[in-house]
């Protein structure tokens, strides 16, 4: 249907400052009518990931001024269109990543943002691969070219992105060395991967004993000091994709700081003559050309989406907790103690 009016209540979680999981709040207001281009989606599923966890410290970077709703990525059923949409949108369950926002009963988006999830893969399914499954994908397929029979590094490859980064390149024929936490050995061992401790003082050191003579790509999370022993692991012609500053995640100070020196080492690293590549992969990097963002959005979330539908992919779904519960949520996301996604749900579909 077309509205001209408010579309109703909606509740929606706040994040009000710099404050614990448990300072978030919840609040209800009028969603309006759709405008030109945009639909309403009745959240399905949406997810809790680092990006949270950082801007609740005020230290994501590029984050908005506080307050506002957070939610980086989002699944839904379109209930409502605005003006030159095809109403044939209502009714079907799409996907989009959205930075903020998500964190709502229902919300705004422009129709161009959704990407259709297939059907046969549940909201919470298909929220555990979208920005996580976009990410990875990007940066094995886009930022890191890797090709088949390729060896590479995932640091943290149990967690959300390192998990189906691992997956995709074991997919595509590529030998994966993955660092985690003992416990998670057998498991990635299962998957095909080569487990390191990633709290071994020589990890590093173990890495190359695997493989003497240096890696395709190193794909590193956390930042920080370690980033140096990362590039050296690389072999001539080989590339190291850093996504995130985990290692400064509790360091106070400006959330800018840390990854303005991140782009300076790394560009100063490419301009070495020993034929490696640095690249700091950011998922919004080419969006002020719109049209092609989205064009590479949708075709390479769609392709995670099928490989998932096909089994080649699965989802690791931590927990689900209503929406109401995001504190309770975001703070079992933040103990380290859980595999998976955390993904909050309405609350009419607690579990």
């Amino acid at each position: 249907m077309r509205n001209n009016t408010a579309t109703g209540h909606i509740t929606e979680v706040v994040l009000p400052g710099t404050v614990e999981p448990a300072g978030l709040r919840i609040a209800t207001r009028d969603l309006p009518a759709p405008a030109a281009g945009q639909v309403v989606l009745s959240m399905e599923a949406t997810g809790v990931s680092f990006a949270e966890q950082q801007m609740r410290r005020g230290k994501y970077f590029d984050q908005p001024p506080f307050p506002f709703v957070p939610g980086y990525d989002v699944v839904g059923t379109v209930t409502a269109v605005g003006p030159e949409v095809d109403t044939t949108l209502i009714g079907r369950r799409f996907a989009a990543v959205t930075k903020i926002g998500g964190w709502s009963s229902a919300l705004l988006l422009a129709a161009a943002d959704l990407i259709e999830v297939p059907a046969g893969i549940s909201p919470a399914a298909a929220e555990t691969v979208t920005v996580n499954g976009v990410t990875a994908w990007q940066m094995l397929h886009r930022t890191a070219a890797v090709r088949a029979g390729a060896t590479i590094v995932v640091l943290g490859a149990n967690g959300g992105v390192g998990s189906i980064l691992v997956q995709l390149a074991r997919h595509a024929g590529i030998t994966v060395i993955g660092t985690a936490s003992p416990r998670h050995h057998d498991a990635l061992r299962a998957a095909g991967v080569t487990p390191v401790d990633y709290r071994d003082p020589q990890m590093y050191r173990r890495i190359s004993e695997i493989a003497p003579g240096g890696v395709d790509a190193v794909f590193d999370h956390v930042g920080g000091d370690g980033l140096v022993d990362s590039w050296r692991l690389l072999r001539r012609g080989g590339t190291l994709v850093s996504y995130g500053t985990a290692a400064t995640k509790n360091v106070e100070g400006s959330s800018q700081l840390p990854v303005l020196t991140l782009f300076a080492r790394l560009a100063l690293w490419n301009y070495l003559p020993n034929g490696k590549h640095a690249h700091f992969y950011n998922l919004w990097a080419g969006k002020r050309r719109i049209d092609g963002f989205r064009r590479r959005m949708r075709a390479d979330l769609t392709a995670v989406f099928g490989l998932l539908a096909d089994g080649a992919v699965a989802p690791r779904i931590a927990a689900e907790i209503p929406l109401s519960e995001a504190g309770s949520a975001l703070a079992l996301a933040e103990s380290g103690t859980v595999a998976g996604k955390v993904v909050l749900v309405p609350d009419a579909h607690r579990s």
